[in-house]
């Protein structure tokens, strides 16, 4: 979707400070992170899901809580979704309902071998790719009104297959509850000339690259030659 959580190639914002402590700054954080990664263990949602409930958020909210309230924030509108909690329920901190069976319970003994062995989404699909290495395609001008991993800044650019990456789970389709609908995944070398004029491409000198991961659909084959 376009939306303030789509930022790649926007300057309005400033440059990137990376902290000395990125991670956390408050124990309320952990336990955040903790809560997102528990409930989503349970299956009540996938990935892309817990993904497009942060960023559909007001922009005026995305814009203004910080990182870890956005993942509050977003938790919250997904446990109200699934009737897991009641509006009372979050207003006031206390069980008011009888609590919900859910598919799978994370214990804590589990949490460390569980997130190393992580969930693959690549899938296997009976179609051949469409595009190959070296192969010059040209991103499709999509806005889509759901979720999406296309980047704005990269729409209606041309680009060059680097890699091809096998089929994976199609985020847009998983995110709305329309099934993982897999599709070829590529990597895609952007020169930074061609994504942000040569003037203003690393001070003027038109050189360097940036490598955008690529669903199938994003892609056309491009209509010029190198």
């Amino acid at each position: 979707m376009n939306g303030v959580h789509d930022m790649g190639g926007l300057e309005c914002f400033g440059p990137v400070r990376p902290e000395p402590d990125e991670m956390f700054h408050e124990p309320w954080e952990k336990e955040v992170l903790g809560l997102a990664l528990a409930m989503g263990a349970t299956g009540t949602w996938n990935l892309d899901q817990s993904r497009f409930a942060r960023e559909s958020l007001p922009p005026e909210q995305y814009l203004s809580i910080g990182y870890y309230r956005i993942w509050l924030a977003g938790l919250e509108k997904l446990l109200l979704e699934h009737e897991l909690v009641t509006p009372q329920e979050l207003a006031s901190a206390q069980i008011q309902e009888p609590p919900v069976t859910l598919k799978r319970v994370l214990a804590a003994n589990e949490v460390t071998d569980v997130l190393n062995a992580g969930a693959s989404v690549e899938r296997q699909v009976p179609n051949q790719p469409a595009f190959s290495t070296g192969e010059l395609v040209t991103v499709n001008n999509i806005h889509s009104s759901t979720h999406t991993r296309l980047p704005a800044y990269i729409r209606n650019h041309t680009g060059v297959i680097q890699r091809v990456h096998g089929a994976h789970v199609f985020p847009d389709t998983h995110a709305v509850g329309e099934g993982e609908q897999p599709q070829w995944l590529y990597n895609v070398r952007f020169s930074a000339a061609e994504l942000w004029g040569h003037d203003r491409a690393t001070h003027g000198t038109g050189e360097g690259a940036v490598h955008v991961d690529c669903w199938e659909s994003y892609l056309s084959r491009a209509d010029i030659t190198p």
